[in-house]
């Protein structure tokens, strides 16, 4: 596969893709799909959109009345591109790191480092320093841009990695970041970078052992907004959009900012935003569209926010599989139609979903248009519709990692495998039957459970762990935890205390079991391998007795 000339001056991203033959197909069967050879995202999604809809259109709404209009986020993001390449030397290719909270400043400072040409290399907050480190090794930022209270435990790696003077904290009294942004004229010309330029590196939310990171590129980033927020939400110029999800979870990157900002939309922007807060701001502020996971929408439920609910244009639902029962629930209590979605860092954002008079309760949808699906046998070939088996994704954007070796487990013959268990039916439509890795799904987030199980090992008491995914009302699946305690060591509520916080003091806290039951021994197969389904099918019986929505 050929690549265009790149823009970049610094060539590390491009080094570090996988091999071309271990890409996956990809295919740009729609006429927005057809991108210039050229191509700046930020400067597509900003500078155009300024163009398009006129600088004082609201882009940004804050709760109690502030906001950021379409001008005032291009004159900051360019700001900060002169902070960057004027003050800390960024030449396009460079990597910057985000580690922030959702704010208007951190899409200012998304937006400003791709329009210098950087990469944008985003972290979850709540990652511990160990799981931090893992991205700085791969990642190699030349700037790093945290939020002063998100500088607890990872100062001295922080530093390990990138040079002092190139920390830059966001936050604070005196927030010199802000005033160095203040300091520069308000213009930048976008740096002209390849459309198949790395634009971000995004680590997966929690995965089977080290992260992974994907790299995706400019084009990428406009193509999921060209097809699922275009085909399957429709959104537009009037839409106001909320999303409970980080900016750093790539679900929440394109709910937020790109998705929005394609379409000419405002997004609502707080620091920390559950369910129960967007639900309250929604006649404050207007919020047509709502991303959240299928637990948000329960906790909705049955906290009796129905009719905030029945004032929205969309629901979109993601990050977990959405039960029937919980749709129905929420139709019935504000008569709105979740849009159901499956997405994934390695794609971008959803690929297959249905909306409107389309959707068809229990399924997660068709493959969104730009994409097609299918499903596959574990020799990698297709399956009838009916059939149970792994699915399979093709379209404008796909998984490359960045020098890791499970690129050949998430590829395959030139499908995207999501590592999701489904059957396809006679018309199309997808439903879901199980993960078929090792990933716990757990209020839309992803965690590992052999680095669960890593963790819980190191503890002083335990003697051996397995961890598994277990069914709850409450989060759709929670992080259940098997411990067999060491000789000497009482099975106690002071031991899964002690347990966890252990766990919460080297992973973040939603990795974090939320039941752990004591064993005297763990199911194993005749190699001596423990056997995870045995337990995964007791906790799933333990569980049909909880009332569900």
């Amino acid at each position: 596969m050929e690549l265009s000339p790149s823009g970049h001056l610094d060539g590390y991203a491009r080094s570090v893709l996988p091999p071309h033959d271990q890409w996956p197909q990809l295919e740009f069967t729609l006429p927005e799909l057809q991108y210039p050879q050229q191509l700046n995202a930020a400067a597509e999604l900003i500078d155009r959109a300024v163009e398009q809809f006129g600088a004082e259109r609201n882009a940004i709404l804050l709760p109690g009345g502030g906001h950021w209009t379409y001008g005032e986020l291009q004159r900051r993001a360019n700001q900060f591109a002169r902070v960057l390449t004027e003050d800390h030397g960024v030449v396009p290719g460079n990597r910057v790191l985000l580690r922030m909270n959702n704010s208007p400043w951190a899409v200012a400072f998304w937006l400003g480092t791709l329009k210098a040409g950087g990469i944008v290399a985003t972290t979850m907050v709540a990652w511990k320093s160990h799981e931090f480190e893992q991205l700085l090794r791969k990642v190699r930022p030349t700037v790093a841009i945290v939020d002063h209270d998100a500088l607890q435990d990872i100062s001295e790696v922080l530093e390990d990695h990138v040079p002092v003077n190139d920390i830059l904290i966001f936050g604070g009294e005196s927030n010199p970041l802000v005033h160095a942004c203040a300091s520069k004229p308000d213009t930048f010309t976008a740096v002209e970078t390849a459309s198949d330029d790395v634009a971000l590196m995004s680590a997966t939310s929690g995965t089977t052992g080290e992260a992974k990171v994907t790299m995706h590129f400019h084009r990428d980033i406009l193509a999921n907004a060209d097809t699922f927020a275009k085909h399957t939400l429709q959104l537009s110029p009037t839409d106001v959009s909320a999303s409970t999800a980080p900016l750093a979870f790539t679900f929440g990157l394109g709910g937020l900012v790109v998705f929005p900002l394609r379409t000419g939309g405002a997004s609502v922007l707080m620091d920390r935003s559950g369910p129960i807060q967007l639900a309250q701001l929604i006649d404050e502020l207007g919020i047509t569209v709502l991303y959240t996971a299928p637990t948000g929408y329960r906790t909705l439920i049955k906290e009796g926010y129905g009719d905030q609910l029945s004032r929205l244009r969309v629901g979109v639902s993601a990050g977990e599989h959405l039960p029937e029962q919980t749709f129905r629930a929420v139709e019935q209590a504000s008569g709105l139609r979740l849009v159901n979605g499956i997405g994934a860092t390695e794609m971008l954002h959803v690929f297959i979903s249905a909306s409107g008079d389309d959707i068809r309760p229990g399924t997660t949808g068709r493959a969104v248009p730009g994409y097609r699906a299918t499903i596959l046998d574990d020799d990698g070939n297709e399956l009838p519709p009916g059939e149970v088996g792994r699915l399979a994704v093709i379209g404008p954007t796909g998984c490359r990692y960045l020098s890791d070796a499970r690129q050949s487990n998430y590829v395959s013959n030139g499908w995207n495998v999501t590592g999701d268990t489904y059957v396809m039916d006679e018309d199309g439509y997808f439903a879901f039957q199980a993960r078929t890795d090792s990933v716990i799904v757990t209020a839309g987030y992803n965690v590992g459970a052999p680095e669960v199980e890593d963790v819980i090992n190191l503890h002083a008491d335990v003697l051996e762990c397995a961890v598994v995914g277990r069914p709850d009302p409450d989060k759709g699946t929670i992080v259940n935890a098997f411990v067999v305690p060491r000789d000497g060591a009482a099975a106690s509520d002071e031991l899964r205390k002690s347990i966890i916080d252990h766990v919460k003091s080297r992973l973040a806290v939603y990795k974090c079991p939320r039941r752990i039951d004591f064993v005297e021994e763990l199911p194993r197969n005749p190699s001596g391998k423990i056997q995870h389904f045995k337990l995964r099918e007791r906790a799933a019986a333990e569980s049909l007795a909880v009332p569900t929505l």
